[in-house]
């Protein structure tokens, strides 16, 4: 393996030697400056993996050293040493490009941490065109998903926070999944947690844990989030929907690195990289009071903007061409074409639920079409679905149904139950004939096909 070599700027004779103590210790090799002057000259000669600098400096600061390394050695990881609470300063240096930020009294085992993931981050820089799973699935050609792709590789080698707006269904989790794959974190844990699915009541359980006996019900000890996440990226995605008093508590653990379980007497340590999605807009909600400006500030200190599918409708093409092959694949048969006129429908929707609907329009012509083309009237894009004058039965049978579906974990798990349920009372009915089954349903057979295979069933269930 490969030296690895830091540069150390610092003013504290005690500091400097307390860093080279500990990364000797980790086998890399230091190089120490005791003011800016001394390591732009340092700098000069190169062969750096990571570099750390205090923030108060004789002759500047050491956001100032920070841009200076973006400018002329954009590839070197910065992290910056701040004092006790001064987390403002350490996000300035953030935005301004900084890897990380280590606070004062600097916690050694946070540290080398730190320099762990920053070595790796710089040995991911030295790959040219990496990829990962989920940037492979980003679908498209156009200048917005190249430049988004390009945001992508270049946010995953840092640990700030990022932020990921965009309308709902444009596929803000995919982005978020890239930005841990493609970094440094990629063999930790990606943990995504919809703040909204949450009852309010648990939510400091879910996401800080809680030991045993901590309150009724409390029968044994639970890791909470932000432990599952160690070492890698928590996802907080639909933040706009936490309540104002867990908000406060979030913004804790962030600043301090450190969550306190419930029921715990000292706080435990953390190593996560926070990304935060929603549809909604902050900035509004912060105007608004509904969310906190300072949380806001944490969590946005790098915006990255997904865009709506209406705004590259150049990549709809590649998208249809893509998904449909998904939707074959998973059940084994071949992905029909489309009529030109299909294409031209779907190239003229302005898509509200953006790249989700179009995968749901899609699975519903995949079941609808005949002969292995899917036409416009398979589509069914421009069908007006609303009930007018519904009786008093209809309603009662839709609240039924709202009833029913409350003891799911979503509406998507209650409407395949129900699904499964007909077409296993109707094969049941029809001896499984499946073409029978198919008429008696008023679907192809593709369809029933189809459908089975997503359900998971076969003739021996």
């Amino acid at each position: 393996m490969a030296s690895v070599h830091a540069l150390i700027i610092d003013d504290e004779p005690d500091i400097r030697e307390l860093l080279e103590i500990t990364l000797a210790r980790m086998g890399v090799d230091v190089v120490s400056a005791a003011n800016i002057a001394e390591a732009k000259q340092a700098l000069t000669k190169g062969g750096f993996n990571i570099c750390l600098t205090d923030m108060k400096l004789p002759d500047g600061n050491g956001i100032d050293l920070v841009r200076y390394i973006q400018k002329y050695d954009a590839e070197l990881p910065v992290a910056v040493i701040t004092a006790h609470g001064n987390m403002d300063t350490a996000i300035e240096a953030m935005k301004a490009g900084a890897f990380d930020f280590v606070s004062k009294p600097i916690n050694l085992s946070a540290l080398r941490k730190l320099i762990d993931t920053a070595i790796t981050s710089n040995q991911l820089a030295a790959v040219p065109n990496v990829e990962s799973e989920s940037t492979n699935k980003i679908i498209g050609a156009s200048e917005t998903i190249i430049s988004l792709k390009k945001s992508i590789k270049k946010l995953a080698r840092s640990q700030a926070p990022v932020y990921i707006s965009g309308e709902s269904g444009s596929g803000k989790e995919l982005v978020a999944r890239s930005v841990h794959e493609l970094g440094p974190r990629s063999t930790s844990p990606f943990v995504a947690v919809n703040c909204g699915a949450i009852p309010s009541e648990l939510m400091e359980s879910e996401f800080f844990g809680h030991k045993k006996g901590a309150f009724t019900g409390a029968s044994q000890e639970k890791q909470g989030l932000f432990q599952a996440a160690d070492g890698g990226t928590l996802f907080l995605d639909e933040v706009a929907d936490l309540p104002l008093e867990m908000q406060v508590k979030l913004l804790r653990a962030i600043q301090e690195k450190a969550i306190r379980p419930i029921g715990g007497q000292t706080e435990i340590s953390t190593n996560v990289r926070i990304l935060s999605a929603t549809h909604k807009n902050l900035e509004e909600l912060v105007n608004n009071g509904n969310f906190r400006q300072d949380l806001f500030y944490r969590l946005n200190v790098i915006q990255l903007k997904v865009p709506a599918l209406r705004e590259r409708k150049s990549d709809i093409p590649l998208l249809v061409e893509s998904l449909l092959s998904r939707i074959a694949e998973a059940c084994e048969m071949a992905p029909p074409s489309l009529g030109p006129k299909a294409l031209q429908m779907l190239m003229d929707y302005d898509y509200p639920g953006n790249i989700r609907e179009l995968e749901n329009i899609l699975e519903r012509a995949f079941t609808l079409c005949e002969e292995d083309v899917i036409n416009d009237t398979d589509l069914q894009i421009n069908q007006n679905s609303a009930v007018i004058g519904e009786s008093s039965v209809d309603r009662v049978s839709k609240f039924s149904h709202y009833t029913a579906s409350k003891n799911h974990d979503s509406i998507d798990d209650y409407l395949a139950e129900v699904e499964k349920e007909i077409l296993c009372e109707t094969l049941e009915h029809t001896r499984w004939n499946k073409t029978l089954a198919a008429k008696k349903l008023g679907i192809s057979f593709r369809s029933l096909r189809y459908r089975l295979a997503k359900l998971g069933l076969d003739d021996s269930d």
